[in-house]
């Protein structure tokens, strides 16, 4: 999932209105943000598919450090804990902490069977992926309904307009655009939208 992911954001920015959005983007991409920085070490390691099915291109070989349920449990428990020590406030650190784990919930209902529970096995995935046209249903209405629930908090200023006009089309430019070239710029490309992604949440979601 891509823009799947952001919605949890979203909708959750109304259960923590002083939680600032980038950090529950940050929250709900972190498994997607340690991942690349794995990819380009050699840590974890992916193969493109050019001419596959535009949601199946990445075949994940293995990435038990990001994106297994233990990992995706100590990366929360990280992140929740990182932020309480930064903030001085421990109140968010539970909701963040799921909202880290939502990633990997959200990844089992999208892949098909190569999700780790543990970092060896054994693996999960519903096959969303596997059908183009509902997983587009599926992730549009999820981001309308994100969407939503953030305008029940506060009102989205033009800023944050903007952005999620660019976050759809980045969407719809990984389906129907071409694939990565390599894995190389699969993991500086993923690092980049997150360097400019949460800078302009937290600008547009100020005040």
């Amino acid at each position: 999932m891509f823009i799947g992911h952001f919605a949890v954001g979203l909708a959750a920015k109304r259960l923590t209105p002083t939680v600032s959005l980038a950090v529950w983007f940050l929250a709900a991409q972190w498994l997607d943000t340690v991942w690349p920085v794995l990819i380009l070490a050699g840590v974890e390691h992916v193969r493109i598919a050019p001419q596959a099915n535009p949601f199946l291109r990445l075949v994940f070989i293995d990435y038990p450090i990001s994106h297994s349920l233990a990992g995706a449990v100590a990366w929360g428990l990280l992140f929740a804990g990182g932020w309480a020590l930064l903030m001085g406030r421990r109140g968010a650190a539970p909701l963040l902490f799921l909202g880290v784990v939502s990633h990997w919930v959200l990844d089992v209902v999208a892949h098909t069977p190569d999700v780790p529970v543990l970092p060896r096995g054994p693996y999960l995935g519903f096959g969303l992926w596997n059908s183009p046209a509902w997983t587009i249903a599926v992730e549009t209405t999820m981001f309308a309904a994100g969407i939503a629930v953030y305008a029940r908090t506060k009102r989205p200023r033009a800023s944050l307009w903007a952005l999620l006009a660019v976050l759809f089309a980045l969407y719809l430019g990984s389906i129907f655009g071409p694939p990565p070239p390599n894995v190389t710029a699969l993991g500086v490309t993923a690092l980049a939208g997150i360097a400019v992604i949460l800078p302009w949440a937290w600008w547009a979601d100020r005040g």
